[in-house]
């Protein structure tokens, strides 16, 4: 009988003949395992993508809670209402104490406060060869800041050499809080560009929207809250409010704006009614008056519509007119309109809009702090 032949024995034939033995792989079964290298392949990417991916997720939306715990970034889609006056809840829950607090600590710090004569102080300027008409003309001006007013200024018969004697003093003051005011500005831009903010940073803006009254951390009102007065609007009404520096209120205590107080340490003005509780405010020192007058117009629910037009131009990236910014502080005395016009009359007939682009050259102080 013969023996059966086994599949291994013809291959292993076969083999020795040079013949190849392959399996035959049918379409199924090459679909099939195309299928499944393609399901583990898109598998695997997926998974890869979400380990990858997760923790940026995460970090982002940790970031963006911190970001909303610290104040409102929304700063352009509420800056349409904040020009429409609607900031309303903002200023009744105020508390007044923090608006003015960094400027009576610096009112109160230890400084030299020498009241020099009309006289010297002319002499001053001409040995520093500082005087208006090179203002003018170069948009310098040099770094002379005097503590208190001359009491002579009032004996100066010649109206152009007291006006121009009480422009010399005031100019510097007011450039150098809007330099402050201007660097606060480029600082509160630079945090908004950011996505994640230090701690000094946080801190700093906590400060900021304590200063301006901003009790609710949104970044829009704050950025229309913290910015520059018109060198020329701020001249014209300090030379209003002191008759050029004259005042029993100026003299005394320098205040250059003649801003009410219903708390803390005053002049009492003359005249005043037995039932009438406030007072003028007074500093020891002239740069604290500017400071708070700033601080006044910055915060002030009165002088909201000023601070909307203000706004206004900068998002039309117009300069700050102070023609056109001075109508709206028909507030700011009780004769309305006839003030806003003396305001003008003044900043037209002194040529004030002149200084508006002034620049002020650094004092050996500055210097030293970037040495």
């Amino acid at each position: 009988m013969r023996n059966k032949i086994t599949i291994s024995e013809i291959k292993k034939y076969l083999k020795k003949k040079g013949f190849v033995i392959s399996r035959k792989i049918t379409n199924d079964n090459k679909n099939s395992n195309l299928g499944s290298l393609s399901r583990t392949f898109l598998s695997s990417l997926i998974i890869i993508s979400f380990f990858f991916v997760s923790p940026i997720v995460i970090d982002l939306t940790r970031e963006k809670i911190l970001f909303s715990n610290d104040f409102d970034n929304n700063s352009k889609n509420n800056l349409k209402k904040v020009l429409e006056n609607q900031e309303d809840k903002l200023d009744s829950a105020v508390n007044q104490k923090y608006l003015f607090e960094d400027i009576f600590m610096f009112d109160e710090q230890p400084n030299d406060t020498v009241r020099l004569s009309a006289a010297t102080i002319v002499e001053l300027f001409k040995s520093t060869n500082y005087n208006l008409e090179d203002v003018r003309k170069n948009k310098i001006v040099k770094p002379i800041s005097l503590t208190l007013l001359p009491e002579e200024i009032k004996q100066i018969e010649n109206t152009k050499k007291r006006k121009e004697l009480f422009i010399q003093i005031i100019l510097p003051l007011v450039i150098k809080e809007n330099n402050n005011i201007r660097l606060d500005r480029k600082k509160l831009f630079s945090i908004l560009n950011k996505n994640k903010n230090t701690k000094a940073e946080k801190n700093w803006l906590a400060s900021k929207f304590k200063q301006y009254g901003v009790v609710n951390k949104d970044l829009s009102t704050l950025k229309v809250r913290m910015d520059e007065i018109p060198v020329s609007m701020a001249i014209a009404q300090a030379a209003k409010e002191t008759g050029w520096g004259t005042s029993r209120f100026a003299q005394e205590g320098n205040a250059l704006f003649g801003q009410w107080t219903w708390s803390g340490e005053g002049i009492k003005p003359a005249g005043a009614d037995n039932d009438s509780t406030h007072k003028v405010m007074k500093f020891k020192v002239l740069q604290a008056s500017v400071k708070a007058y700033q601080r006044n117009l910055n915060t002030h629910s009165t002088y909201r519509n000023f601070r909307s037009a203000r706004a206004e131009l900068r998002e039309d990236g117009k300069k700050l007119d102070s023609m056109v910014l001075s109508e709206h502080l028909d507030k700011y005395a009780e004769t309305g309109k006839k003030y806003v016009e003396i305001l003008k009359q003044i900043i037209r007939q002194n040529n004030l809009e002149d200084f508006d682009d002034a620049k002020l050259l650094p004092s050996s102080i500055d210097l030293e702090s970037l040495i």
